[in-house]
């Protein structure tokens, strides 16, 4: 199960991976908790942060796509299907997509109902739309429907990286994996292949 070095994503993927993962699992986390709340200085504290963090991510995305382009993934086991491989493909295309339209949904709506974004409370960013208390609302369903749809995808990665780990044995997801835990999954991989 150890990856060939050609086969292993470079330190800057996986690094973009695990930090635009985290915040974005935390910007659902607080974007739900926030919902939720009465109008009140934390809750307009709490949408500041969502807001900045939000703007980080399209950033992180982009730098992410950028990297990508020039870093191309290691190709896939050979021995998955090409309906896996459809699949796998279809499912990283719309990833990336929500990364984009999740953070930009929120800058629009944002704007639409008036609110401008202005990132860490220091540069402030252009309304993408004039006001518009309608259209702020019909973006916030927008908003939540593609967040809920993040969710419902990430569970679906983790799931099939879980698969190809466990039944299938192959290193798509250490490959992926920061250093030391990837270390770790190879020697409990040796120790079960010893002991099988």
């Amino acid at each position: 199960m150890t990856p060939h070095p050609a086969s292993r994503y470079s330190a800057m993927a996986i690094a973009l991976h695990w930090l635009i993962a985290l915040l974005m699992l935390g910007l659902v986390a607080l974007g739900f908790t926030m919902h939720e709340l009465r109008l009140s200085p934390l809750k307009l504290r709490l949408v500041n942060w969502h807001k900045w963090v939000g703007v980080s991510v399209f950033a992180l995305a982009l730098l992410r796509l950028a990297w990508r382009a020039t870093h191309p993934a290691p190709p896939l086991p050979g021995a998955m299907s090409a309906p896996l491989r459809a699949a796998a493909t279809l499912l990283h295309v719309v990833l990336y997509a929500l990364m984009f339209l999740i953070p930009l949904s929120g800058w629009v709506m944002s704007s639409a109902k008036g609110f401008q974004t202005v990132w860490f409370g220091v540069l402030p960013l252009p309304n993408l739309v004039g006001r518009d208390p309608a259209l702020g609302e019909r973006l916030l369903q927008l908003h939540l429907g593609l967040n809920l749809l993040l969710l419902l995808l990430l569970a679906g990665h983790v799931a099939a990286a879980l698969k190809h780990h466990v039944l299938d044995r192959d290193d798509v997801l250490v490959r992926m994996l920061p250093v030391a835990v990837r270390r770790n999954a190879r020697s409990r991989s040796g120790r079960s292949a010893l002991s099988a």
